[in-house]
């Protein structure tokens, strides 16, 4: 076999057009989001002076995605993926130039909530319907690379879309130009996914019973790769809380102050972002279980390092190399499900994979604030590693075959 057969091209999704236009709307949707999250933050703070209204926000948002998760599911598997994420995509642009309208009048808080609860809507539907349409457009050879991509298109978006928002709403005092930017990054993503040639495959309607939406939980429940994949990556998110209690740590333990948080919260998205490029420009991964076993495993021994680090720029290679970590075990996480689920189901796995991560988000939070609360930050944090690691072990026990599966695109679980 020839040395040309062994290249791999690492930009062989990028010369794709539909890829190349569902990862410019994409990165274009996220780098809004992003500054939409620092433009409410910021609006919510100045008119309410309360920390409490900062939490509503958040949870205005997650409630509909925890509540509507799985009729998501069942209707992206259902209908037209294209046509769903279409329409989610068209509420979020309405709610976000609702934002705008509200702010520019000067309105209520609490039709910012109205507004930011539609949001969680359109969210709910979005999340599956996204993970589900992105393996009808690439091929399933090169769709890694894709995913690869793809994640380093968000960490961009996530780096420099908060510097942007926080700029703007600095120089102009008000949040409405913000939203309206945020409004029209959404547009721009409906206009290029209506350039993207999609052929829908019908399915079989099934009316919307418990037995229909749950169809993703049992095929979860009896795939033990992707069981496995998904509880690895919801109790990493779960114990490994370290970013929940940054503040913590910049003003009390390392005494960086303000300036010092804004590095500290940067770091893990600079690693993941390194990692996302590098993953992207290498070979597709052989032995996909271990490296994501050994992923999750990094990611908890950083934590712990993390946790007992008294040097700043210590703190930052740890948080880093904790973006990195998270990274690879996102690509792999994401490539195995979306490869291995059939195309019927994609929309309800998805939905619940989201699900699983999203809620473990909220809990990872909770959990590190809470045992930070009785035992200290640095306990916290750094039993949170641990536990991370002991979960990792628990997964090589329970379920060997994750850790025996071989290449990414391999039709085995």
């Amino acid at each position: 076999m020839s040395d040309s057969s062994h290249r791999h091209d690492a930009y062989a999704a990028l010369r794709l057009p539909t890829f190349r236009r569902y990862f410019t709307g994409n990165a274009l949707l996220i780098l809004g989001f992003q500054m939409q999250k620092v433009a409410v933050g910021w609006e919510i703070y100045e008119r309410t002076g309360s920390a409490l209204h900062l939490g509503y926000v958040g949870l205005v948002q997650f409630l509909p995605v925890v509540a509507l998760a799985l009729i998501a599911g069942h209707i992206t598997d259902s209908y037209n993926r294209k046509r769903v994420l279409m329409g989610s995509l068209a509420l979020t642009a309405l709610t976000t130039f609702g934002l705008a309208w509200n702010s520019a009048s000067n309105g209520s808080v609490a039709v910012m909530y109205i507004f930011l609860l539609a949001t969680g809507v359109a969210r709910a539907f979005q999340n599956p319907s996204r993970a589900a349409f992105l393996p009808r457009i690439v091929p399933r050879e090169i769709f890694p690379n894709a995913v690869s991509w793809n994640s380093s298109g968000f960490e961009l978006a996530s780096m420099i879309g908060p510097a942007i928002g926080g700029l703007l709403i600095g120089f102009f005092r008000s949040a409405m130009l913000v939203y309206l930017i945020n409004g029209f990054a959404v547009l721009a993503f409906i206009l290029l996914l209506a350039r993207i040639p999609y052929a829908n495959e019908l399915q079989e309607k099934h009316p919307l019973t418990l037995r229909s939406v749950s169809v993703g939980f049992r095929y979860i429940a009896k795939t033990r790769v992707v069981l496995a994949a998904m509880t690895l990556d919801a109790f990493g998110v779960l114990l490994g809380g370290a970013v929940a209690l940054m503040p913590i740590f910049a003003k009390d333990i390392l005494q960086v102050g303000p300036r010092g948080l804004g590095w500290l919260m940067t770091a893990p998205a600079i690693g993941a972002f390194s990692m996302a490029m590098f993953q992207a420009h290498r070979r597709p991964v052989q032995k996909a279980g271990r490296r994501l076993l050994f992923a999750v495993a990094g990611f908890g021994l950083v934590t712990v390092l993390f946790g007992l680090s008294r040097s700043f720029w210590f703190s930052l290679l740890m948080l880093f190399f904790l973006g990195a970590c998270d990274n690879i075990s996102v690509v792999i996480r994401t490539s195995l499900i979306q490869l291995l689920t059939p195309d019927e189901m994609r929309g309800r796995v998805s939905s619940i994979n989201g699900l699983f991560i999203g809620t473990s988000n909220e809990l990872g939070a909770f959990e590190s604030g809470m045992v930070a609360g009785l035992a200290g930050p640095v306990f916290s944090v750094v039993s949170g590693g641990v536990g991370t690691i002991c979960v990792v072990l628990a997964v090589i026990w329970l379920w060997p075959e994750l850790r025996r599966y071989g290449a990414l695109g391999s039709s085995s679980a």
